[in-house]
């Protein structure tokens, strides 16, 4: 008798403790009352008729990485929705673009469980709606785009996929937050070929750049040039000025000094010239001095000279 009185009062506080859950923040439990949806449980100490009230399970995936880095994918069967923002990491996936390119894309989804109700009895499974839903999107969207346009488009194609999938996704209670594309895989041949193409581009880029510097430096040394020969014909031009300043001055001191003497100035200039003349000739050390026939005026000068000086 009294075995049968404790297995009775395990039995009872059994069922008291199953009836007894504690949901904790950001979750919810769906409850089913004899098969049909009953409520939602949320956070904090809930209590439950045991066998008649059950709490619905349903499919939920995981991503996480082993200690090689590997992705593994956990598919579970919980009873608790969690309301958090979700990340879901796909695998890569192969998309062919408008130009017929066929490249591989690797996308992320963020996205969070807005109606409990409907995530749960509005579709079967979830997490693979959810992948499904994402692969035929990137699949219209990037076959609209071409392989260049794809490439350098990323901002544009994560914009197109947040809405459709926002859009597509509202039926099911679920609020599509945000869609990046993590890596973008063109084909080995292509790839080969990209960087055949920055590589010339590169090329291209140092040779204008050297052409423009050789230019700027010939336009620099040109203009250096110039200002050279004009500065030098200036000086030129002073120093000419200055001589025929210097010799019209002396000009004029020989005429003001020659006035009281008939002699004309410009004679006494060629007598002076006649006379360095004859000197440098005399300078050469030769034996043989020929003097030309007009040597006789030269004679005439000095005597002028001597008469100047008397």
């Amino acid at each position: 008798m009294l075995v049968v009185l404790l297995m009775i009062a395990i039995f009872v506080i059994t069922i008291v403790m199953k009836g007894v859950i504690i949901v904790r923040q950001a979750e919810v439990i769906i409850v089913e009352r004899l098969g049909r949806f009953h409520k939602i449980m949320n956070s904090g100490l809930r209590i439950v008729i045991p066998i008649i009230d059950k709490c619905r399970e349903f499919t939920w995936r995981q991503t996480k990485q082993d200690y090689k880095g590997n992705r593994i994918v956990q598919v579970t069967t919980v009873s608790r929705l969690d309301l958090r923002e979700t990340v879901y990491d796909f695998p890569g996936q192969k998309v062919i673009t408008a130009d017929n390119v066929i490249i591989v894309i690797d996308a992320i989804i963020y996205f969070q469980v807005t109606d409990p109700f409907k995530a749960i009895y509005e579709i079967n499974n979830l997490p693979e709606a959810i992948e499904k839903l994402t692969q035929t999107s990137l699949r219209n969207v990037v076959g609209e785009l071409d392989l260049d346009r794809t490439l350098t488009s990323r901002d544009e194609i994560n914009t197109k996929l947040r809405d459709i999938l926002d859009d597509a996704a509202d039926k099911w209670g679920i609020k599509v937050n945000r869609v990046e594309l993590q890596d973008i895989t063109p084909p080995v041949e292509i790839r080969n070929a990209m960087e055949k193409q920055m590589r010339a581009e590169r090329d291209k880029r140092a040779t204008i750049l050297e052409a423009e510097g050789k230019k700027q430096a010939d336009i620099l040394e040109a203009e250096g040039c110039r200002n050279a020969q004009i500065t030098r014909a200036e000086g030129e031009a002073k120093s000419k000025l200055l001589v025929a300043e210097a010799e019209a001055e002396a000009i004029r001191k020989i005429q003001e000094a020659l006035k009281e003497t008939k002699m004309d100035p410009a004679e006494y200039q060629i007598a002076l010239k006649y006379i360095a003349a004859f000197n440098d000739i005399v300078q050469k050390g030769d034996k043989t001095v020929l003097l030309p026939y007009e040597s006789s005026a030269l004679l005439g000068s000095v005597k002028t000279i001597k008469e100047i000086f008397k």
